[in-house]
């Protein structure tokens, strides 16, 4: 996820994206801050109790927020583990402010991460694509998700996990970021058709022909630009 921003110890920042709730910095009561000592007792307990290897969730608490439970995202992410306060509703947290308590944040969060690494069949790499680009987006694209922040995310996450003392396979995953690094040109137009099937009913027999985009550069700023266009077929 993006770089968290630090927030001062005096409470959280309002609500600034569309997938936050909506609440006021004044609808939201201030958290005491615990210690590092105290977060990592948490983190250990929380790991153990949802059954996920504790070198992960300590891997993703550092690329996530440094452990600044206070931490929001420019999109919106709140607390340790950077939960969106969308996906926190989906686990019954409703309220965004619990998001900067640390026992409710790794809670939600681990618990996310455990769905996410049943779904992927304990795969790594794409479990922690997941956590970072969306389960919707590594689906779409048959895992080969090119966002830029995404590929040094799942790097970061990796690298921090074997520091940690991880021990499952991460080499796979790793080679993966490099290859989605270097897809250029064709390598891009082949990798269209995880984004777009060309066969719906729209597009079989359209007049139009597709010009790719980089599928990278579709993202959220004032920069953004789209995956495909659509232009008029040039006659033969």
């Amino acid at each position: 996820m993006e770089a968290p921003t630090v927030v001062p110890e005096t409470g959280p920042p309002p609500a600034s994206t569309t997938e936050a709730s909506g609440a006021t910095e004044a609808e939201v009561k201030p958290v005491p801050v615990p210690d590092r000592k105290a977060i990592d007792e948490m983190v250990e307990a929380t790991a153990k109790r949802h059954g996920v290897e504790l070198a992960l969730v300590k891997a993703v608490v550092t690329a996530e927020s440094a452990y600044n439970p206070q931490a929001v995202s420019r999109a919106g992410a709140l607390g340790l583990m950077q939960v969106m306060p969308a996906t926190a509703a989906d686990y019954g947290v409703e309220d965004r402010g619990q998001l900067f308590d640390p026992e409710t944040n790794l809670n939600t969060g681990t618990r996310h991460l455990k769905r996410l690494l049943a779904k992927y069949k304990n795969d790594y790499g794409r479990a922690i694509m997941a956590y970072n680009a969306g389960e919707g987006v590594v689906d779409r694209t048959g895992s080969m998700v090119t966002y830029a922040e995404t590929l040094s995310y799942t790097e970061a996450v990796i690298r921090h996990y074997r520091r940690n003392g991880g021990t499952k396979p991460t080499d796979e995953a790793l080679a993966k970021v490099r290859q989605l690094r270097n897809l250029k040109g064709n390598q891009a137009k082949q990798l269209l058709a995880r984004y777009l099937d060309l066969n719906l009913p729209s597009l079989r027999g359209s007049s139009r022909t597709i010009r790719v985009v980089e599928p990278g550069l579709n993202e959220d700023g004032p920069k953004r630009r789209p995956m495909i266009v659509l232009e008029a077929r040039k006659p033969d």
